[in-house]
Order: structure tokens, then sequence, then C-alpha cells
């Protein structure tokens, strides 16, 4: 049995496709999802009565670790081969005071969850002492039966070219990786990749809750988990005591919508906080006093390392390796701009440059995702809601933000096309509403790149309940944990207490106005009047146009 309805592209429909069909390609959507069955079959015997057996976690000493049998597909779990799904604990530090379980995962879609719980409990002591933290890696990921779709090889080659670079060659040479991706997940993994979504990914958790022995769980997730977590809470509504979700995506629409938005979002965080960031410290990295300066000398690096790539020990950085590199470094300002901002600098000088400084470079130019976390990324992101399959379309779209967001904007036609060439899955559609929750706790900062706030503000008017805790001045992405007091006190009153706001409530963000290293700058009046000058933080309220959630 398939999970798959139809292809949407004829197999070799790209190999030879000339420029003008390109641009005048349109394939047929997916037909509308269908509604979820919330109530589902009873779980079979074989899963419902397997013990954990719970062992010491490898170099994890606070984590005990287990692994559970779940069937591929749970809608007919008598067909297909059997998954593993690995789960950890980290049992309750005061078991006087302990008060339940909370089950914690992983963003992405594609990041590892199973040692998350032991640092999660450190960080927050009390929240540690009362609660059994768990977490899993989710179907498709890391330790559990894992998914595969390119080698190493070709998931270099898919960003190896410049995403900006718009010629007839060029935009064949994307929609060609595109292609040759998705058919190297059904050919490696075609008996796993159409089952990889969340929807049968929260009918894992609630079996790892009842293998646990409880009858409710409290939640906390970031980013990806978010969208996970509000499935969990739409299927399983009765089975959940508190929830936490911490930088949201818009997970009451689809992933197309979700992702379009990404572009601008990464692109406001560039040119509104991180270019005014290092131009302020221009004495330290000389990029350029201004955010114009800086944003000029960026730009001009990235079309020197087009004419002219980098290599760096085996490591070859061309432009989109630039961008790679900027966009995973621009998700927290206090433990990432100093890394990023000393890197191009770095760049600027390389042939001086310090046996320090080019490890860093090699570190944060060279570790950008991997072949596992695209083939659940894309398995997910494909699979969960439909895509719109007509290429011209992406064509244009992507020419449109690439021209006005093109730190992400230039990768959309890659990712879009991934997608729109994926066979049209049959998953159920959930539909999040909030009905029969209790108050779901909501964390956002408004400039984050990756969930931007306007899809927090339209997944917090779907989930009905809900209280959204939004972070002013700043955008960095997860907000629980991250030094602000505000959030924390809030969040751990609620998990601790049950007491959530009344009512949407702000904290006062870090923003990007601190000093690297703990140096101050020279407050000379030329430097007084630029910090004065810096723009401010808008706070965005209105849904813009509807790309990807920390992955891009």
């Amino acid at each position: 049995m398939s999970a798959f309805r139809k292809p949407r592209w004829p197999r070799a429909a790209l190999s030879g496709m000339a420029a003008a069909a390109l641009l005048t390609a349109a394939l047929p959507t997916a037909p509308p999802a269908r509604a979820a069955d919330r109530s589902g079959p009873p779980v079979p015997a074989r899963y419902a009565h397997q013990q954990l057996n719970w062992q010491p976690c490898a170099g994890k000493p606070s984590l005990e670790c287990a692994r559970m049998t779940v069937p591929r597909d749970w809608h007919h779990p008598d067909t297909g081969a059997d998954l593993t799904i690995a789960v950890s604990r980290h049992r309750a530090t005061d078991p006087a005071r302990r008060r339940g379980v909370l089950m914690m995962a992983a963003g992405g879609p594609g990041a590892s969850g199973l040692t998350r719980p032991a640092d999660f409990a450190v960080r927050s002591p009390a929240v540690g002492a009362a609660y059994d933290v768990v977490g899993f890696d989710q179907r498709g990921v890391g330790s559990s039966t894992p998914a595969r779709c390119q080698t190493d090889a070709e998931f270099q080659d898919f960003y190896a070219h410049d995403f900006r670079d718009r010629s007839p060659a060029a935009l064949r040479g994307v929609l060609d990786r595109s292609r040759q991706l998705v058919a190297g997940c059904l050919r490696r993994s075609g008996d796993l990749v159409p089952w990889l979504t969340t929807e049968q990914a929260v009918r894992d958790m609630d079996l790892f809750r009842a293998l646990l022995g409880v009858r409710k769980i409290s939640y906390y997730g970031p980013s990806y988990a978010t969208w996970l977590g509000a499935y969990y809470a739409t299927e399983f509504p009765q089975r959940v005591e508190r929830a936490v979700l911490d930088s949201n995506l818009d997970f009451s629409g689809t992933w197309q919508d979700a992702e379009a938005g990404q572009p601008r979002s990464f692109q406001r965080r560039f040119e509104q906080d991180f270019l005014p960031w290092i131009a302020r410290y221009d004495a330290r990295y000389h990029y350029g006093r201004t955010t114009a300066e800086a944003k000029a000398r960026w730009e001009a690096r990235r079309r020197a390392l087009h004419d002219h790539p980098l290599t760096v020990g085996s490591l070859t950085i061309g432009p989109n390796q630039l961008d790679n590199a900027t966009i995973q470094n621009i998700y927290n300002a206090q433990r990432q701009f100093p890394q990023l901002a000393s890197a191009l600098s770095a760049l600027d000088h390389w042939p001086a440059a310090t046996p320090a400084e080019r490890t860093l470079v090699g570190k944060l130019f060279g570790s950008y995702l991997s072949p596992g976390f695209a083939a659940t990324f894309f398995s997910v992101t494909c699979n969960d809601t439909p895509w719109r399959g007509d290429l011209g379309y992406w064509i244009r779209r992507s020419a449109e933000d690439t021209a006005a967001h093109p730190l992400a904007g230039a990768r959309e036609l890659a990712y879009a096309a991934t997608c729109a060439a994926w066979p049209v899955p049959a998953a159920p559609r959930v539909r999040v509403t909030g009905k029969g929750l209790p108050t779901t706790l909501m964390l956002n900062s408004e400039h984050d790149p990756a969930t931007h706030y306007e899809g927090a503000l339209a997944a917090h008017r779907a989930l009905r309940g809900s209280r959204l805790v939004t972070v002013t001045g700043g955008g960095d992405h997860g907000q629980y944990q991250n030094g602000n007091a505000c959030v924390d006190g809030l969040v751990n009153a609620y998990l601790l207490d049950g007491a959530a706001p009344e009512h949407d409530v702000t904290c006062e963000g870090r923003g990007h106005r601190f000093h690297p290293a703990g140096r101050q700058p020279r407050r000379t009046r030329s430097s007084v009047l630029r910090s004065a000058a810096l723009p401010a933080s808008p706070s965005w309220t209105a849904p813009v146009i509807p790309a990807r959630a920390g992955a891009l």
C-alpha cells in the first residue's frame, strides 16, 4: 500500500527542459486534504503492552534511554515493517515534589531531541526537580529509524552553486537537483518517507505517554516542535495538562504558506538587527560604520566568492556558503552575532588570518545542516500539507523574492521545487482550533527570522484560549532559557503552578545592543550619533506574504 496518491512530475520531466518551458510549466496541484480521524483505531496490543527497557544513555549520565516499536502507518498498523523510536528520560531530581511528565521535542523537522532533556533540566532546575523530562528522536531522525535521501556528495552539490543565478541553465540545475533529491528519497527510503508526517509522529508521542504510565503530559516545544505540539494537542486534547509553544510556525495553515514568509523575515533580521550591530562595532570588526556600508561590504564579499571561491582544507566557500553561514548565525544575537562578525572580518584579511580565525571560519562555513536532516525535513514539510505544483509560479515568485529578500529568498525555488516534485501525499489534514485544551502558553520575538512574528500571530488566533508572550526589541529564535528573566518567570510559573497570564503580555528583549566579549564601545560623538540612528525594532502585527523553521 502506498501513502502517496500519484506523482506530480514525470520521472525525467526536467532533464532536457528548455528555459521557455520552465517559465510556462503548469502542473496539477494537490487535491483537498481530508479531515483527520481524531479518535483513531485502538492501539494494537503488541505496541500498547511493550515495556520500555531503560538503560543509561551513552555520554549523558543523567539520562536514561530506551527504544519503543511503532507501526509504520498508524492508520494501517498491520501493513509494512515496524519502526523504532529512541526515547529518553531525565527523572525528576526531587521525587517528593514530582508533579508529572514534561515531554519535549526538537525543531527542524529533522533535529535530534533524544539528549535534550539533560540540558533542559540543568538550565531550569526547578522544572527539572518537579518533572520527569522526556524526549525522543522523531521517526526518520537520528537514533530512531532514519530516513536517507542523498549521499554526502549529493547533499553538498544541492548547495554548491549560486542560488541567485537566474540564468536558464542555473534554473534547470536547481530544478534537476530538487527532482534528484525526491528520486533519492523514494529510491533509498521509499518504504519510510511517505509516513514521515507530523500526524503520524504525534501518535508515536501518545504511545510514549501511555508506556510511561501517565494519563496526561505537559509539553515544551520550540520551532517546528510548536507545529508538532499543536497537532498533538489537537489530536489528543484530553492528554494535555500544560503546553508551552516557543517560537511558533503558523501551524494553522500549510507549510507552503509558513515558509513563504521566511525570505522577508530573514532579510529583516539581517538588515535591521545584525548589520546595525556589526556597524556599531566597526572599531572591532572593520566592516563599515553604518548599516549601508556593512551591507555593501557583505555583498562585495559575496560577489568575490562567486568569482573566486575560497578553499579551506576540504571545504569550498562560495556565495551559497556565505548565505548559509549568515542564515545559520543570526538566530541568537548574543551567542552568534560576535562569531559571525569575527568570521566575516577574517574573510576580509584571509592571508593574514590567525589559526583561531581560520578554525572559526571552517566551523561556521562547514556545518550547515546534514543529509539526514534534509531527508526528514523535506519528507515532513512536503507530506504534511499540499503544495502548489506549478513550476512557472515558483520561478516567478522566487525571482521576486530573490530581488527583494535575497538572503533566504534566493533558495526559495530549490526548496519549493522539491515539494512540488514530491508525490502527492495522502496525509490527513489536522486543523488546529484549541478546542478542549487548557490555556496554552505561546512565546515569540518580533524579529525571529525562522518563525516570523506574523505567522505566530496567525497561529495564536487559531489556537483559541492561548496566551501569547511577545518579546519586543529583538529577534532571537527560542525565548525560554535564553537569559530573559521575564520570559523564564512566566514559563516557570505556568509549568510549576499552572499560573497562566490572564491576557497576552510582552517582555522586553535584549535587542542587539550588547557588547562583544564584554567590551564597551568608545563613546565618541560620532558613535553616539551612529547608535542613536539605528532603526528601532517595529512591532509587526499584520500578516504579510505567507519559506523554513530554521532549516533554510
